[in-house]
């Protein structure tokens, strides 16, 4: 199996470089990173600034800002993926664990597989939301949990652990104290089992919570925002199964290797050991003995996915966090139900090949496939098509990052603020913008804040996309066209355009470079 690990590492590297260099700018990088740098500056989320998500991401990322400070986003990227990495190696560490010993190297390999070589996964923890830390902190409770479950000293240090671990994911993502509910119920429904180990669970995720929410919880001013910040979400609109079809749709084709094993592991495979009653494998559990670690990992992803599910529009991507859960339970499954022996004799080697090998090898096939045809790589390198011509993008957008950040330095050598709601572009340039934006497009302004703003500020440069005055939140609908164009006005009134950048950024909109009149010093 060496040689698949070797193929399997060297995929996800070369997919990694590709995400953190080629995949497209989003707005929420900007965001989080502006949010982390004002916590490093000592600034409190929901008190001293908006913020929408738990506070442990930009708590985190405010100690790690030389990543940015240094090499700007990239940097940040990069910082990012090694942070996904390592969730994918506790991913194969925990599928290791929910099998019988002999099937741990084929369950290992396929969970990395599942995760590591798809470039959609891989680009979502490369890039810097809460994603990543997130997914990490997710897998590696559920690690210390299953841990737990077959240990036969500490257990009680290794479910308080594993309570800590989750409650520091839902401290990253709210949506995730669904896996703190799913974990410490189950556990308390296994009593017989497990004694009081639901209490040890209860504990360290109280613990968690305590140290990541009380500060915000004993500050009036902070727990208002924090307050404000989830009417923020609910005020996005209503539940919409047509929203809802869409995103399931979307999330199968992009993890369509996931889906596929698992489809063939319940409805197709068979386990060879299967109890003599002809009990059904999947009743039984993975080993054939214990059910529980992996009925805890699907019901922990259902459980996620059905409450992010219910948000106003469920994005594919807010499932990343859990998707290991699910790439980890179709590992196992697949490692001991697709089993079949291998034909005596046969032309083809791969066709004679133990079992172990010949999932290797289909994962590996439906993994590569599906992440070097992603039609990711072509909206990377690609901006539609004019009739005939393809528009090939000059350079990785990133880069068009860096010079639209070197533009904006030309124009004002040193400086210290920006106006613009392409909070990468203030990382770019380690700039401010005015105070009010720090959420860029979905920063909540008033349209009196808005005109005092824009007839007031004095920041020597701004750069002006398409996502600046257009969104209206927090329900995220489009801004009035005719309010659109009156702020835009207003800065061609007091800023002169020195260049512009055609296709940049989040969904190639134009950017418009602009330096402050003399007059309106």
């Amino acid at each position: 199996m060496k040689k698949y690990w070797f193929l399997a590492i060297a995929a996800a590297l070369v997919l990694t470089a590709a995400a953190v260099v080629l995949g497209g700018l989003n707005q929420d990088e900007g965001w989080y990173l502006y949010a982390a740098q004002l916590v490093g500056e000592g600034r409190m989320p929901y008190r001293d600034f908006f913020y929408t998500q738990g506070p442990l991401m930009p708590i985190v990322y405010s100690r790690l800002a030389f990543a940015w400070a240094k090499w700007g986003l990239l940097g940040a990227r990069a910082l990012t993926a090694v942070l996904g990495l390592a969730g994918c190696i506790v991913a194969v560490a925990l599928a290791r664990l929910v099998v019988p010993k002999e099937r741990r190297n084929a369950a290992g390999l396929v969970a990395f597989m599942l995760l590591a070589c798809n470039l959609y996964h891989l680009y979502f923890v490369s890039i810097p939301k809460t994603y990543s830390l997130a997914a990490f902190f997710v897998l590696t409770g559920f690690y210390l949990l299953v841990r737990g479950v077959g240990a036969a000293k500490g257990r009680a240090g290794l479910f308080f652990a594993a309570g800590l671990s989750l409650s520091f994911a839902t401290g990253t993502r709210i949506s995730l104290g669904a896996l703190l509910a799913v974990c410490g119920f189950g556990l308390l429904f296994a009593f017989r089992r497990f004694r009081w180990g639901f209490l040890w669970f209860g504990f360290g995720g109280l613990l968690g919570l305590a140290v990541v929410y009380g500060p915000f919880l004993l500050q009036p001013e902070a727990l208002s925002g924090l307050c404000a910040a989830q009417r923020y979400h609910a005020a996005r609109g209503g539940f919409s199964p047509v929203f809802v079809v869409g995103s399931v749709s979307r999330l199968v084709r992009w993890y369509l290797p996931l889906f596929l094993l698992l489809g063939l592991a319940v409805f197709v495979g068979r386990d060879r050991r299967r109890a003599a009653d002809g009990a059904d494998a999947v009743r039984q559990g993975v080993q054939g003995s214990d059910s529980f670690p992996v009925a805890l990992l699907f019901t922990g992803f259902l459980a996620v996915f059905v409450v992010q599910m219910l948000a106003p529009f469920p994005y594919e991507d807010y499932q990343v966090p859990v998707m290991g859960l699910l790439a980890v339970g179709a590992a196992a499954l697949a490692a001991t139900r697709l089993d079949l022996p291998p034909p005596a004799t046969g032309r083809f080697p791969c066709l004679v090949a133990e079992p172990p090998v010949k999932l290797a090898l289909l994962t590996l096939g439906l993994a590569f496939a599906t992440a070097f045809g992603s039609p990711l790589l072509e909206k990377w390198t690609t901006d539609g098509q004019d009739r005939f011509w393809t528009l090939k993008k000059e350079k990785p957008e990133i880069f068009l990052l860096k010079d639209a950040a070197a533009a904006i330095e030309a124009l004002d050598p040193g400086g210290t603020t920006l106006l613009t709601q392409d909070l990468y572009l203030a990382i770019e340039t380690r700039r401010k913008v005015p105070e009010g934006l720090e959420m860029g497009p979905f920063s909540i302004l008033s349209d009196d804040d808005w005109r005092d703003l824009l007839d007031s500020t004095t920041c020597p440069v701004a750069a002006i996309s398409g996502y600046a005055f257009a969104v209206e939140p927090p329900v995220c609908d489009e801004r009035d066209p005719s309010f659109q164009e009156e702020l835009r006005a207003k800065v061609r009134a007091r800023y002169d355009l020195k260049s512009e950048i055609k296709a940049f950024g989040q969904n190639s909109t134009l950017l418009e470079i602009m330096k402050l009149k003399e007059a309106a010093k």
